[in-house]
């Protein structure tokens, strides 16, 4: 995953920056922080038992690179709106098929024209989460402390990168001899199995091609819900009940963007429909894991209706569904969860049926400070589901949501409708 982060040039600050001084900064901050961080500067490689990937802690390290261009940063308009001129703002290494040549962690420091910067940072999913990431990042950040007379002037978390429990649980032997969650089942894998068999009742073509056709077709954009709207949307939910019904935000505007993108899609509505969102496990887990763990550490909860039965439940009811959904994973759902990923592996087909949330409201990236205060916007460029929807804060309202998804064609005029005009 890549995210490219902005910093417009600031008037405290001499406008002419110079890059050696920024980039400097950055890799002794880097270096810095791999000392603690250490899985980032390894590599991934193939284990000749089972096919996985083994992460090897070589100390091979991390890729910084540095580049200039004439462009201004006003020049690429609203930085919340993907721009295909974003990707030259990110390093990308050419993967020849060997996994152990390829680093982990990559970066790209780019001055433009205006003075302004950008950092756009890869990080392998294999190796840490959201949360991984950004504290990952918050720490580089205060390691480089460019503008600081001293580094480190927020206490950084220390990072735990033991796997030793995950790694438990992942091992068939050890979850054949436990039998306390054998009755669990991970109904995110349940649902995910049933709409690929769906796919294949109705004779698509789901291979491989067809799948980079459909991820080229898709349009992305951020939709804008300001704090004013959500709290609309919120008393609208809460209707007659008023105020012996809350519902948090992601609750709400998860609910809102599911019913909305199906009915954008048109299906059937005998067409099963599922909503799948992340869950972070480290408190799920018996005995929890430790804080500051640094590793994957999220499953994924599920719901699955019909298109029909979606379109009449209330945004109320499917708000509940969606807390129930959240509830129900436990620790047993975690164990279920990893002994299911230990079958055998294949690449996704296409399922437009299947809506994708990822919240990323409580990792506000846009707040890490690499240079001058925070950076005017954190853009995550196009992730290898083009279809998942990003829940990130809005930088301008802290009870804001941006709303950052990819579309078809077809549904993006209908999805643009609904989801904005019912919140009003």
């Amino acid at each position: 995953m890549y995210l490219v982060f902005f910093y417009k040039p600031s008037p405290d600050y001499n406008k002419n920056l110079p890059l050696n001084l920024v980039f400097s900064g950055l890799k002794s901050g880097l270096e810095e922080t791999l000392s603690a961080w250490y899985p980032a500067a390894g590599r991934l490689c193939p284990n000749q038992a089972d096919g996985k990937l083994d992460l090897w802690c070589n100390n091979e390290g991390a890729v910084l690179v540095e580049a200039v261009t004439r462009v201004k940063i006003s020049d690429l308009g609203d930085l919340s709106q993907y721009n295909n001129f974003f990707e030259n703002l990110v390093y990308k290494p050419v993967f020849d098929g060997n996994f152990s040549k390829m680093p982990l962690v990559v970066a790209q420091v780019t001055k433009f024209g205006c003075g302004g910067y950008s950092i756009g940072i890869g990080v392998s999913h294999s190796l840490f989460d959201g949360p991984g990431s950004y504290d990952f990042l918050c720490a580089w950040a205060s390691n480089s402390a460019i503008f600081m007379k001293g580094k480190g002037g927020v206490e950084k978390q220390k990072p735990v990168h033991e796997r030793g429990k995950l790694v438990l649980v992942a091992n068939s032997q050890a979850t054949k001899i436990s039998k306390n969650y054998s009755g669990t089942r991970a109904a995110a894998i349940d649902h995910l199995y049933q709409l690929i068999m769906q796919a294949a009742a109705r004779h698509q073509n789901v291979s491989d091609v067809e799948c980079s056709n459909q991820k080229s077709n898709y349009i992305l954009r951020t939709f804008h819900l300001s704090g004013a709207m959500i709290e609309s949307l919120k008393r609208k939910v809460s209707g007659k009940r008023g105020a012996s019904f809350s519902c948090s935000s992601f609750e709400v505007v998860a609910a809102h963007l599911w019913k909305t993108r199906t009915r954008a899609l048109g299906l059937g509505k005998e067409t099963m429909v599922c909503l799948q969102f992340a869950v972070d496990t480290r408190n799920k887990m018996v005995p929890p894991l430790p804080k500051g763990f640094s590793g994957n550490a999220y499953v994924l909860a599920s719901i699955a209706l019909t298109a029909g039965a979606l379109e009449k439940e209330s945004h109320e009811t499917i708000v509940e569904k969606i807390r129930e959904a959240k509830n129900s994973v436990s620790n047993d759902y975690v164990n279920a969860y990893v002994e299911a990923l230990e079958g055998p592996q294949a690449s996704l087909p296409p399922l437009m049926e299947l809506t994708l949330v990822s919240d990323w409201t409580r990792m506000p990236f846009h707040k890490i400070s690499f240079l001058h205060g925070e950076a005017a916007y954190a853009f995550p460029l196009v992730p290898p589901i083009p279809h998942v929807a990003y829940f990130m804060q809005n930088p301008a309202d802290d009870k804001g949501i941006d709303v950052w998804i990819g579309l078809l064609p077809q549904a993006l005029n209908s999805f643009s409708h609904y989801f904005l005009n019912d919140v009003q």
